[in-house]
């Protein structure tokens, strides 16, 4: 975790997960800088603009892929709308056959949640 991702990421010591927590903070911090990371931890930042910046880091994507997992489930994210206690994130691919995740949706016994219907906030 760099200098700056400690500033923005000050509330890490009350974490559960301070890695996950920092691997989403150093995204946000790349793809938008500074002040609209922070406006996104402490507001709330929708799934499909925090795949779009985890996805744009210089990693394979299962690598990203696992980053944003180990995010929503930290419980160190408030995820609004409240999905409540059994969910389950499914995958969607590039093409059939492919191995390259592009979006991913959040299933739960009601209905399912498309990315951009999914925010999270850094908890605090």
């Amino acid at each position: 975790m760099s200098r700056g991702d400690g500033e923005l990421c000050s509330k890490a010591r009350r974490v559960r997960n301070p890695e996950a927590v920092a691997e989403i903070v150093s995204a946000l911090r790349q793809a938008h800088g500074d002040n609209v990371a922070r406006a996104f931890l402490a507001e709330g930042v929708s799934l499909a603009a925090l795949m779009d910046a985890v996805f744009s880091l210089p990693i394979k994507n299962s690598e990203a892929v696992r980053t944003i997992a180990r995010a929503l489930e930290s419980g160190d994210f408030v995820i609004t709308p409240d999905i409540g206690p059994l969910w389950h994130v499914k995958y969607v691919y590039s093409q059939p056959g492919s191995m390259t995740v592009v979006d991913m949706v959040v299933l739960t016994p009601d209905r399912t949640f498309a990315s951009t219907e999914i925010s999270l906030r850094l908890q605090g």
